[in-house]
């Protein structure tokens, strides 16, 4: 089906809390499921979600959002879906234990919460980090769903047992008031886990600070004369401590920092990415060197490792690229494979229970 197929005649209607990007809308689009709208506060998202999943991009806070608001988008199906990923930086390992109890984005799983109540959509879905089971928040979404009649699952998915090449854990909850739905299992046909070869293995060789010619994505970050010998000097799966002692940052030297082993490293080819953050472009951000050129991943390469499709657009022909702006859109972003698995899981929940969506 085309896009418009899916649009104008749609089982399945949803809106997309928090879309960012929109990886988590493409694979729902995917499965033909009918993302009717995405909603965010970040306008530097508004191009890329809109150009690839043809859907508005409502540029509003989602605690300012009403039922009313998403209603209007889900008139015209047989089935609807609320689907989002709530700002996960509160709950991150990345925070390195700090306190974020003040951080305002652990509010917006109850204003999920509150939208579900308002909107009661027949199937909800919603993906963030694995460490937001062990805070209130998630305990109280979950119960507020229960209490206004969902069935609801969760688990934690280790993404490269469903074919992403990277070692990402999410958690990924799917709530249904037609009773018991889960994600559906990993389809373990393929012989070995997804590698960073066979995801990026094809992608013409680039310099640090490049560009290729034929696709402004495929752009890597420039490295200080410094970096680009400890680059040399690294080895896949390893870090600084492969280098020379002249190379070794003082900070690393440091008893605290000789435990951040995971750092200037590169990757293997034949094993799974690494977490793809919002700082993948940068050498020194974690084991983000490339297997074998000496520069870090370029946009391109983070894009493809988190599932986009390669022909997806972040930045609008003839406009700047920055890394930093694309970085954070590809970082964040639901792996659109993920979603693909959500929206499938989804259908068979259907399926079972009204013989629909076909």
């Amino acid at each position: 089906m085309t896009v418009s197929e899916i649009r104008s005649n749609p089982a399945i209607a949803a809106v997309d809390l928090f879309c960012g990007a929109g990886g988590l809308s493409h694979g729902l689009l995917h499965e033909d499921i009918a993302v009717k709208a995405g909603f965010d506060v970040d306008p530097i998202c508004k191009y890329a979600y809109e150009y690839n999943n043809g859907a508005p991009y409502i540029i509003k806070d989602v605690a300012k959002l009403s039922g009313k608001d998403i209603k209007k988008y889900l008139s015209d199906a047989d089935f609807t879906l609320i689907a989002g990923c709530a700002p996960c930086q509160p709950f991150s390992t990345y925070t390195h234990g700090k306190d974020n109890s003040s951080d305002s984005k652990w509010g917006m799983l109850y204003e999920f919460s509150r939208l579900v109540q308002e909107v009661t959509p027949h199937i909800v879905t919603m993906e963030n980090v694995p460490q937001l089971v062990k805070h209130d928040v998630f305990n109280d979404f979950v119960t507020c769903l229960e209490n206004v009649g969902y069935y609801v699952s969760y688990k934690v998915v280790f993404c490269p047992d469903y074919g992403i090449p990277q070692t990402r854990q999410r958690l990924v909850l799917l709530a249904s008031q037609y009773g018991h739905i889960e994600l559906i299992n990993p389809d373990m046909t393929f012989k070995k886990l997804p590698s960073v070869r066979d995801a990026i293995g094809h992608l013409p060789p680039i310099s640090h600070g490049q560009q290729d010619d034929n696709d402004p994505l495929h752009k890597s970050q420039g490295l200080s004369d410094i970096n680009v010998r400890r680059i040399q000097e690294s080895k896949p799966d390893g870090s600084w401590k492969d280098w020379s002692e002249e190379l070794v940052a003082e900070c690393h030297k440091k008893e605290k920092g000789a435990t951040y082993g995971s750092v200037y490293g590169r990757m293997s080819w034949d094993k799974p990415a690494p977490t793809i953050t919002t700082q993948f472009t940068g050498f020194g951000n974690g084991r983000f060197g490339h297997p074998e050129q000496d520069r870090a991943l370029s946009l391109r390469e983070g894009a493809i490792l988190q599932t986009f499709p390669e022909n997806y657009e972040f930045v609008k022909p003839g406009n700047q690229v920055y890394l930093s702006h694309v970085a954070k859109m590809i970082g964040n972003a639901v792996p659109v494979t993920l979603g693909k698995i959500i929206a499938k899981s989804i259908k068979i929940h259907l399926r079972d229970k009204y013989g629909k969506p076909e």
